[in-house]
């Protein structure tokens, strides 16, 4: 029984993640088509809200829910065991920041549901980053179990983090000399 909840919650992490890192993807898109002609800005924008809106409501919410639901059942089973982890502890932190993402995710995708746009391509675009970062903090810490191995695991994230500013810093770059040419 623990085997079929663990493929279950995995399955649900996996389409959380894919929800969650392609949504700010459509975010940038949809803010970016914002300058483009009215008619062709009207056309693009409506098609982003439906895509928004089917995956936001068809695939990454339902995932989040079935997260929760087969986590909190596999931790019911062994519930003295995952909560005397500090692993386990170390987890839930970072997944309860991924829930806060999830609902900032949320409140932009209300706010450009009506046609409110207070966020820039590039803001989104580091935004669309810090998912990435959540599901490497929360595979080093459930693979990693040791906490002396934490240490690397900590210095893996920074890495990671500034590896992926470092991207978006020379997309942006290139993507002004493009546009200058």
């Amino acid at each position: 029984m623990n085997l079929y909840l663990l493929a279950l919650h995995i399955i649900f992490v996996v389409t959380w993640f894919a929800g969650l890192f392609y949504m700010p993807r459509l975010f940038i898109y949809h803010v970016e088509a914002d300058k483009k002609p009215v008619q062709e800005r009207t056309i693009l924008q409506n098609q982003f809200k439906i895509m928004e809106r089917r995956l936001w409501y068809v695939i990454t919410w339902p995932s989040m829910v079935g997260v929760y639901i087969f986590g909190s059942w596999m931790v019911s089973l062994n519930f003295w065991y995952y909560f005397s982890s500090a692993w386990f502890i170390l987890k839930l932190v970072f997944v309860f920041g991924l829930t806060l993402y999830h609902v900032k995710c949320h409140s932009i995708y209300t706010q450009l549901q009506k046609d409110i746009i207070k966020y820039s391509s590039l803001q989104l675009r580091i935004w669309n980053e810090v998912a990435a970062v959540f599901l490497v903090a929360i595979v080093f810490i459930v693979i990693l179990k040791n906490q002396m191995q934490y240490l690397w695991g900590v210095l893996g994230i920074f890495l990671l983090i500034v590896t992926l500013f470092l991207a978006i810093k020379i997309y942006k770059g290139r993507r002004e000399k493009k546009k200058e040419v």
